[in-house]
């Protein structure tokens, strides 16, 4: 092929009223294999189809006009289904062209992939920077695919992959090619004006979840970014895009203490004033008890930590590591160090009961995190803890493995019961949370109000808290900013 190869990068039209809630997020991912496609010797384009709301008629229309050589797709198990659609509008248009399927779920499921769906050419194991690369150049010099590692594909018609991958050592040695970005579209609706970044100072866990599929996905192993390499790229994105609020899309991000602690003392002697929001594991909350303040002073607003249940043996099964304990102690530490705690409870096991919800809700309230989040227990088909569970579950519409609607059918509740108890619990969460406003310091009342109004117009939990709202009694902030006025909150 003479000229460059054009390269796609679709992210699907797949939503769930979950992340859009709190604004646009950008896609990270195909910002690293765009960066690596380029390098490569590709022309690549980011379309990011799902952020825009466009739809399959919509992509079908920007295949027709971009041209592609390859097209590219990301999918987690949700997103699967439209992901495939995406490779046969492709191919629909031009049989041609050359159709990739990477992340988690073709990681695992690469053979039933292949075995269903003849429009995908390739699916990316594991680690994809240098996969992406290697197929740019055999696309560009004409050659075949079955001695790249990190591949699956066809041989005689059937399933086949290549060896496995290594993954990279350096994680400052990828070349993220974030000018390819419609800037502009990213942003995070409770915080400040400006740009909304997704960014990464490690990857990988080392732990054993047996719910999870970043564990699987990175086999168990963390490697953490160059805290000056990291903390640098920050401030660039700062000053040549605008970001003034920014995700770490890390697992776990605090798992070395010195790195972390050292990531921290430079995001504070540099003044990098860009808002943090990430997540970790309450243990290492509890860990860094001494250092909580250099959270607050480097620029973290919002923490996530992973609760999961109360109950010890449910931690156990999931193989958690932490003790209900530290749960408790992680929620109380983020809030004494005046940083938004959010935190999520998985519900819907075989011997689930409204009895037994309930009790999570009352759980939920008594650790007083900012944010409560009710999910449904998901058993990922790859999962660690899907053989014991595949009995139960009652559904294979990929569609749906989104945390928000049951996989498994409790023996005591109907699916739709075990639905509705799922929005309600959340709902019930945060309407306590919004009548106790006053409790809490100024500044994150101002900021749950915010809250409340983005999970009524944004959110899957629109309906279930526009009905709370109307049959309770709405303290006058939330009230006034529903109905569009200025909050008026006490002792601001």
């Amino acid at each position: 092929m003479a000229r460059r190869p054009i390269i796609l990068f679709v992210t699907p039209p797949y939503h769930a009223g979950v992340v859009e809630s709190a604004g646009v997020w950008m896609p990270l991912g195909l910002v690293y294999l765009a960066g690596h496609a380029r390098a490569a010797g590709a022309d690549p384009i980011i379309y990011d189809a799902m952020s825009l709301g466009h739809g399959h008629h919509d992509i079908a229309r920007t295949l027709a006009t971009t041209k592609p050589d390859i097209v590219a797709v990301s999918s987690i198990t949700a997103t699967e289904p439209d992901a495939r659609e995406v490779c046969g509008t492709a191919k629909r248009i031009n049989p041609g062209i050359v159709t990739i399927l990477g992340g988690v779920h073709p990681t695992f499921c690469w053979e039933e992939l292949f075995r269903k769906d003849k429009n995908v050419d390739l699916g990316v194991i594991g680690e994809g920077e240098e996969t992406i690369a290697a197929v740019v150049r055999s696309v560009s010099a004409g050659a075949g695919f079955g001695t790249i590692p990190g591949l699956a594909y066809r041989s005689g018609g059937a399933p086949a992959r290549t060896a496995c991958r290594p993954l990279v050592p350096s994680l400052d040695a990828f070349l993220p090619a974030w000018d390819l970005l419609d800037w502009p579209r990213y942003f995070y609706r409770p915080g400040p004006e400006g740009r909304f970044a997704i960014v990464s100072s490690s990857r990988g866990c080392r732990k054993e979840c047996s719910f999870c599929s970043q564990q699987k996905f990175w086999a168990r192993t963390w490697r953490g970014r160059e805290p000056l390499s990291f903390v640098t790229e920050l401030e660039m994105l700062r000053d040549r895009y605008g970001v003034r609020v920014a995700m770490l899309s890390d697992e776990t991000p605090t798992v070395d203490p010195a790195r972390w602690e050292r990531v921290l003392d430079l995001l504070i002697e540099r003044r990098v004033g860009v808002d943090l929001l990430m997540e970790t594991r309450v243990d290492d909350i509890c860990r860094d008890e001494a250092i909580l303040h250099k959270y607050r002073e480097a620029g973290i607003t919002h923490l996530y930590a992973g609760v999961e249940s109360g109950d010890q043996d449910t931690l156990d099964m999931f193989k958690k590591d932490t003790l209900a304990a530290q749960s408790k102690r992680a929620i109380d530490l983020i809030n004494g160090a005046g940083i938004v705690s959010e935190t999520s409870f998985v519900l819907g096991g075989p011997g689930e009961t409204p009895a037994s919800i309930a009790k999570a809700v009352e759980l939920a309230k008594w650790y007083s995190p900012d944010m409560a989040f009710f999910l449904a227990l998901t058993p990922w088909p790859y999962s660690d803890m899907y053989p014991s569970l595949a009995k139960h579950v009652a559904t294979r519409d990929y569609r749906k493995y989104n945390l928000v609607e049951p996989i498994i059918k409790p023996d005591a509740m109907a699916l739709d019961e075990m639905r509705r108890a799922l929005i309600s619990a959340t709902g019930a969460f945060f309407m306590d949370k919004f009548n106790r406003l006053g409790e809490l310091p100024p500044w994150k009342r101002d900021y749950l109000v915010k809250v409340l109004k983005l999970l009524i117009e944004h959110s899957y939990l629109g309906r279930e808290m526009r009905a709370m709202a109307q049959g309770a009694s709405m303290p006058p902030e939330i009230a006034a900013t529903l109905a569009g006025r200025p909050a008026e909150v006490d002792g601001k």
